[in-house]
């Protein structure tokens, strides 16, 4: 017999319609339909779960890595304590999706377009089963989706009331808390649901909110850039043809594409970055899959982690009115970008606290450009800065990573589009990093993993255990 639990402050009022549709589901132990994205997680829980006891038993008390002193005061950077499967970072080749690097899915992924860009929902598949999904599970998780996107008035409201001048990822994060009171798992939990069964309301919630994320981000860029008006959501489109379209820029199939890219490559980036980290911790907590993300979405927005694709923009375009011309030559940019690190400042977009070479995501976002946009002004001085700012940085000694990363190009592309506005880049950011975090979050509740505590020290207890 189930323990009914003690109230939760959290937990949403069991009126809410998607309560119903859980509650039904319960009633009638039913199974996800054959084929679908959830029955297949169904199936490979047993085997996860038996790889990671024979994990355990086998190499538990094997170590990982030495930490130091100076990994503890550096942000535990080079520490290896973090168990994630969806994606690996390493510093010489880069990023790898479950196994895949980001050309190799040029190759497996399914895309909308012939030769084009690989669609969103089959990144979501391969992060959420490790598995390359075919066109009709693709188009599966597509009308799944789309069937879960609506936005709930009151959080319409909230967006309409929130002042114009109020940050987008601040917006986002009040949107995502608000959305909480739908939340499933919640729900499940107060009422007692198996802890072998966290699973299930936590991927609900997880699809709920993957899917109306788009619709949230395009509510907060038309109320604060815009009109307020937002197209209607079309459930024949996939699911970044309807995010272009929300935003309006949907009759460009170029920026499309461009939107399949940028959802894509943005999607995860291993388990130790801030906003995956966070989502990962709180949720450990088993905070719902909707505390989790907003409290990650704090993370994004720092100026250290997403909020740098806007600080790269807006130093690009501080450079170019300083030296008043669209086509510096590079004999001007290796100037200014020594009158930047003289003041000190870092030029943004550049190294990387992993890479040790050109991030893969720059140079997927530079051979679209070559292939879209080559003579576009403001690509060309991205592209010039890729040959001067590496050897710049390379001078002064002290750079471990002297290459671009993901935020030193992809404003150049958005710009090209006519989506300027800086401000609500992190918010596109947030929408494609929830796949990965929100995807590793469903299989930390199917492997039964716990809430994360690491031991702290003092300086006095430091210099104790050395004296």
């Amino acid at each position: 017999m189930l323990i009914r639990r003690s109230f939760n402050l959290l937990s949403a009022p069991s009126r809410s319609p998607v309560f119903a549709a859980w509650a039904q589901l319960v009633r009638n132990k039913s199974t996800a339909p054959a084929g679908s994205l959830k029955a297949r997680i169904s199936e490979l829980i047993p085997q996860k779960q038996a790889e990671l006891k024979d994990l355990k038993v086998k190499y538990g008390s094997k170590k990982l890595s030495e930490m130091t002193v100076d990994m503890a005061i550096g942000g535990m950077r080079g520490a290896n304590a973090l168990l994630w499967d969806l994606s690996l970072l390493d510093p010489e080749e880069g990023i790898r999706f479950r196994g895949y690097s980001i050309p190799e899915l040029y190759e497996v992924l399914p895309s909308a377009v012939k030769g084009g860009e690989p669609i969103p929902e089959a990144m979501i598949w391969l992060l959420m089963t490790g598995e390359v999904p075919t066109e009709a599970q693709v188009n599966s998780l597509t009308e799944d989706l789309n069937s879960r996107a609506a936005l709930p008035e009151f959080v319409e409201r909230i967006l309409d009331n929130c002042p114009r001048d109020l940050h987008p990822m601040s917006q986002l994060s009040i949107a995502v808390n608000a959305l909480q009171r739908d939340s499933i798992f919640a729900k499940a939990y107060h009422d007692g649901v198996h802890k072998k069964d966290y699973w299930e309301p936590t991927f609900e919630d997880t699809l709920n909110l993957i899917a109306k994320l788009p619709l949230v981000a395009s509510k907060i860029y038309r109320n604060v850039f815009k009109d307020g008006k937002v197209a209607p959501f079309d459930p024949k489109l996939d699911y970044a043809h309807n995010f272009s379209n929300m935003l309006g820029y949907g009759s460009s199939e170029e920026f499309t594409e461009l939107m399949r890219l940028y959802l894509v490559l943005h999607a995860d980036h291993e388990g130790g970055n801030v906003s995956a980290h966070t989502t990962r911790l709180v949720g450990s907590a088993l905070s719902d899959p909707y505390t989790s993300f907003a409290a990650a979405m704090g993370g994004l927005a720092g100026p250290l982690h997403g909020l740098a694709n806007q600080e790269v923009l807006r130093w690009i375009v501080h450079m170019v009115e300083h030296l008043k011309t669209k086509n510096p030559s590079k004999e001007q940019i290796a100037q200014f970008c020594h009158e930047t690190l003289a003041h000190g400042n870092v030029i943004p977009g550049y190294g990387h606290a992993v890479l040790r070479k050109t991030d893969p995501r720059y140079v997927a976002q530079r051979n679209f450009a070559l292939k879209h946009l080559s003579h576009d002004p403001l690509f060309q001085t991205v592209s010039n800065l890729y040959e001067v700012v590496p050897k710049i940085l390379t001078e002064l000694g002290k750079v471990k990573n002297p290459w671009p990363n993901v935020d030193a190009h992809s404003g150049c592309l958005l710009c090209h589009y006519g989506l300027t506005e800086a401000d609500f880049y992190t918010v596109m950011f947030g929408v494609s990093r929830s796949f990965g975090v929100l995807s590793q979050l469903v299989w930390d509740r199917a492997l039964g993993l716990p809430i994360e505590r690491p031991k702290s020290m003092t300086m006095e207890s430091i210099r104790k255990m050395f004296d």
